[in-house]
């Protein structure tokens, strides 16, 4: 029997001779519910029921939607205070008891992408405090590496220019004789995905730019559109031309406003120009983690829950519209224009053991928190030498944001890339390395991940739904004095999480504790003699 289509058949608009590009009414309504919501300020009574006779939705439709985004139902405008890793062990709670007295009304929320300027703090319209503005450095401490952040900005769009001129399949080759790796967070090889959407039969493809940057330690997307914003509109429409699509989205988190508009600018000005034979999309985001991932994010463009979808079908399948889609990180774009000029070898040369710079971002206990364009396979210490060294006495680090859990001191000259840290059970993931001293109490650190996995879980699947909330409570019962002996369970938790969450959100949320119970037993073995502060 064949598979129903995702939205009912329902006499849609169409154009001559292109009647694939849209979709059913209801469908199309949907997919605004999202934005109609924010833009009336948020999930209220009055607000779904305008939208919904906006759309044409049902009010219950429209209510499991936004109740599912933390920017959506909020109660009332607030000052948000970063509680991501960073910005906890560098005095968050401080600094949220200081905006309150000040009359300032606050509310933690998940990592702002500010880790730089920890304790990170943005205002209600989004925007980061003053003393939160950007501080951030960006380096290449080698000329030949300055191809994404530090580099030239360009707009003159050449590579677009030649990479039609090749021909799709030209550039895909090319794509792959580079060895260009995603740099969102798997890893996964970029020639893979542009081969599987183009070798599709439908004829209607999208491209979609992931700049959902939620990952704990993470904020080297920002600031490529910040500084580089031509350079990522010139990626994706080399993608687009490659896979042979001619809509382009590009799906923001709501707190980049800033860069938000950057972006819009400089779309104008290319599709007034060498790209206008494609339309680009700006979606917002609302404030939930998961939609990082990449078909939460497409449920999320869709207009419904961030709910991860089980593959197979792959989004070069089944993605946006149920239609074939490519689906890149920034920085992943950011790299194809270089490789497109420059050519495969050089790119692939930049790297040590795998191909291409890397961009890390390094924040916590160093002396200049910020973006530092590296070979790929650097090694913490010449990361942190980069940034201008250590503050106080190293204990540990992150290497690659809260989904790479922790790693003692002696794994300091491993290389940063994606097989060397997966050797010792750890990932780069989106290369969001946080370093902690010893001033840190290592169980306060784990237990400000395990709040953060609980929190940011879709709950879709119940081992990930109440494996996170168990960890998280195991952790805090220890830390107010009571027995570590609960958590020698965590292993098996843990396993029960990973076979049975659809989403690498529920397949590593409880390696923080895992790994630091491995390289820091001492913080989990002794009863605790006073509760958590």
């Amino acid at each position: 029997m064949a598979k129903p289509p995702r939205y009912p058949a329902i006499a849609a608009p169409t154009t001559s001779g292109q009647p694939e590009r849209f979709m059913d009414f209801r469908g199309a309504q949907r997919e605004k519910i999202l934005a109609l919501l924010a833009d009336a300020g948020g999930v209220t009574e009055a607000n779904v029921r305008l939208v919904s006779q906006q759309t044409g939705v049902a009010e219950a439709e429209i209510w499991g939607a936004g109740q599912f985004y933390g920017l959506l139902r909020q109660d009332g405008p607030k000052t948000l205070v970063c509680d991501g890793l960073t910005c906890k062990a560098l005095g968050a709670d401080a600094r949220k008891a200081q905006l309150e007295s000040l009359g300032h009304s606050c509310e933690f929320f998940s990592c702002l992408g500010l880790c730089d300027v920890a304790p990170a703090v943005i205002g209600p319209d989004l925007v980061p405090f003053a003393d939160c503005d950007r501080a951030c450095h960006i380096t290449a401490n080698d000329p030949n590496l300055a191809i994404n952040l530090a580099g030239p900005r360009d707009s003159s769009y050449t590579a677009f220019a030649w990479a039609k001129a090749m021909g799709a399949d030209a550039v895909i080759d090319l794509i792959e004789k580079s060895g260009l790796q995603g740099r969102g967070g798997a890893g996964f090889s970029a020639h893979i995905k542009w081969k599987g959407v183009r070798g599709q039969k439908d004829p209607t493809r999208y491209v979609v730019c992931n700049a959902d940057e939620g990952e704990p330690g993470t904020f080297k997307d920002r600031e490529c559109i910040r500084l580089q914003p031509e350079k990522l509109v010139e990626g994706l429409a080399i993608a687009a031309v490659a896979i042979g699509a001619r809509d382009i989205y590009i799906y923001l988190r709501a707190e980049f406003e800033r860069e938000r508009r950057i972006l819009v600018d400089c779309v104008a000005k290319a599709t007034a120009g060498p790209l206008g034979g494609l339309t680009f999309h700006m979606v917002r985001g609302h404030g939930a983690y998961i939609c990082g991932e990449e078909t939460a994010l497409l449920e999320s463009m869709e207009g419904k829950r961030g709910m991860p979808r089980l593959k197979p079908p792959f989004p070069t399948e089944k993605g946006f519209r149920d239609k074939p889609t490519l689906i890149h990180n920034v920085e992943t774009l950011l790299c194809v224009p270089d490789i497109v000029l420059r050519g495969a070898p050089r790119f692939r040369a930049l790297g040590r053991q795998e191909a291409g710079s890397k961009l890390y971002c390094i924040s916590g206990h160093v002396a200049r928190p910020g973006v530092y364009e590296l070979a790929l396979g650097v090694t913490l210490d010449e990361l942190v030498d980069a940034a201008g060294g250590y503050v106080g006495t190293p204990l540990a680090f992150s290497p690659g944001g809260a989904s790479s859990g922790f790693l003692p001191m002696s794994e300091r000259n491993r290389p940063l890339d994606f097989g060397n840290l997966a050797a010792v059970g750890s990932m780069l993931g989106s290369a969001g390395a946080v370093v902690l001293n010893d001033t840190i109490d290592m169980a306060k650190a784990v237990e400000w991940q395990l709040h953060f996995f609980e929190h940011e879980s879709c709950g879709q699947c119940a081992p990930c739904r109440i494996g996170t909330r168990w960890l998280h409570q195991a952790l805090r019962d220890y830390l107010r004095g009571g027995d570590p002996v609960a958590l020698t369970n965590a292993d098996d938790v843990a396993w029960e999480m990973a076979e049975g969450s659809i989403c690498g959100l529920g397949q590593i949320a409880a390696l923080p504790l895992t790994s630091a119970q491995q390289y820091f037993p001492d913080f989990f073995t002794k009863r605790r003699p006073a509760p958590l502060p």
